[in-house]
């Protein structure tokens, strides 16, 4: 039995998934905030793991849009990202149609301002429907989560750990979710 939150896959080197999840989220808070935004984050820090997925999908229930920010850990061939949309089964019915253009906007800005790649081994050009995360299964506002690369792939890790790599994604997701919120891309997309 997996325990309730575990800290995610690592690189060769040891570099987790974690360590990359909340750096990203760090500065894409820092973005947001500089434009206004209220921000909530499911950790205020990378000491041990949040809270289970159950408890983080209703803390994120009350904002106007959500994202799950993640590296995979495909096979070590396998490069590029994912965004992942819920597919509907009841609670959350009412914003598959707008995570799922949320989902376009984040797919968008990931190949208009990071050097990744639609995933060659998962998904369709970059694109998996899900029914099995909790997260997915219970929001309640639009949501996706993104796999931005593959950590166990040696040209994705280097960049999955690279700081100035981790802040283009952070604002590719935040001019995703400009987009999304305001209905106009930033200025510099």
């Amino acid at each position: 039995m997996e325990s309730c939150n575990t800290v995610g896959t690592q690189t060769a080197s040891g570099y987790t998934e974690a360590r990359f999840n909340f750096n990203v989220a760090t500065y894409l808070a820092a973005d947001l905030r500089a434009d206004g935004a209220r921000i909530v984050l499911t950790r205020h820090n990378n000491h041990g793991v949040g809270p289970c997925v159950n408890t983080r999908s209703t803390m994120l229930n009350h904002t106007d849009v959500a994202i799950d920010i993640h590296a995979d850990g495909g096979p070590s061939w396998g490069r590029g990202f994912t965004v992942l949309e819920p597919v509907a089964d009841g609670p959350n019915d009412k914003v598959i149609g707008s995570s799922i253009r949320f989902g376009r906007y984040v797919h968008r800005a990931f190949l208009a301002s990071t050097p990744f790649r639609p995933s060659d081994y998962y998904g369709h050009d970059g694109y998996q429907p899900r029914d099995d995360l909790a997260g997915l299964n219970l929001t309640a506002v639009p949501k996706v989560l993104i796999e931005c690369g593959n950590m166990p792939n040696s040209a994705d890790a280097a960049l999955l750990t690279s700081p100035r790599v981790q802040r283009e994604i952070a604002r590719a997701l935040a001019a995703a979710i400009v987009r999304f919120l305001t209905g106009h891309w930033p200025r510099s997309e």
